[in-house]
């Protein structure tokens, strides 16, 4: 019995999200058929970093898993790659000691948001960006962003509907907003993240960016935790897990 960490990428446009769902259509779903089928039928769980949600995509999403298989390291990509979908791409696997845990032993994990920030649509990225047609000002968003970094209850900027108990506490070690052309680019690492946290603070950020808001709101809202005072929750087609760090 071997342990293999897997890290792969996904358009979770037709996925209803990472997570195993019976009589759903998921990332973690078609990643155990492929693993099911090498196995000859037998039930191979993964475990994944974290989960997403229905339209959110990854870049570099991590998963383990144990098998029995003798195959050599270097054969697994490809036999994997030849029975998943195509919206769905292993990028290495790698052996790992008996203890290695995908979500438990994750010290830092990065997404990025992108906007597309024109008048007009941009008809080539549907799904994998936010359309704002609205100017905006990206540096009154990076000095925002600044106040966002550190340890901070994100309670405010986070689902109501969140099934996490305890502290809401969480450590952003970066938060930031690149425009390159005409597209907009939010990248947030950090220790952890609450459910939509990061599309609450692209709303919250986007609202800011309009004039709407101002940067000097955010230290009341952390103290308040209250998801109320923020903004919307952007839409979930500009999101990817872009990174996790061991």
């Amino acid at each position: 019995m071997v342990r293999l960490k897997c890290v792969f990428s996904y358009d979770g446009t037709n996925f209803s999200g990472f997570q195993y769902q019976p009589n759903q259509r998921t990332v973690a779903g078609e990643l155990e058929k492929a693993l099911a089928q090498m196995h000859r039928g037998e039930t191979i769980r993964v475990h994944g970093s974290g989960r997403t949600d229905a339209g959110v995509h990854a870049k570099g999403q991590v998963v383990h898993f144990e098998s029995t298989h003798n195959i050599p390291i270097d054969k697994w990509t490809k036999a994997l790659n030849s029975l998943l979908p195509g919206e769905v791409y292993v990028n290495e696997i790698e052996q790992v000691s008996d203890t290695f845990h995908a979500r438990f032993d994750a010290k830092q994990k990065e997404y990025h948001y992108f906007v597309w920030n024109e008048q007009d649509p941009n008809n080539f990225k549907p799904h994998t960006t936010y359309h704002v047609p609205r100017k905006m000002n990206v540096e009154l968003m990076n000095e925002a962003c600044r106040l966002f970094v550190g340890t901070h209850d994100f309670t405010t900027f986070s689902s109501a509907k969140a099934t996490v108990k305890g502290s809401k506490v969480r450590t952003l070690y970066h938060a930031r907003c690149e425009r390159k052309g005409s597209e907009l680019t939010f990248i947030f690492k950090g220790n952890g993240f609450l459910y939509n946290m990061v599309r609450i603070l692209v709303g919250f950020l986007l609202e800011i960016g309009q004039g709407k808001r101002s940067p000097e709101e955010i230290p009341y809202l952390l103290e308040k935790r209250d998801r109320q005072l923020a903004g919307d929750t952007v839409p979930p087609q500009g999101l990817f897990l872009w990174k996790v760090h061991y």
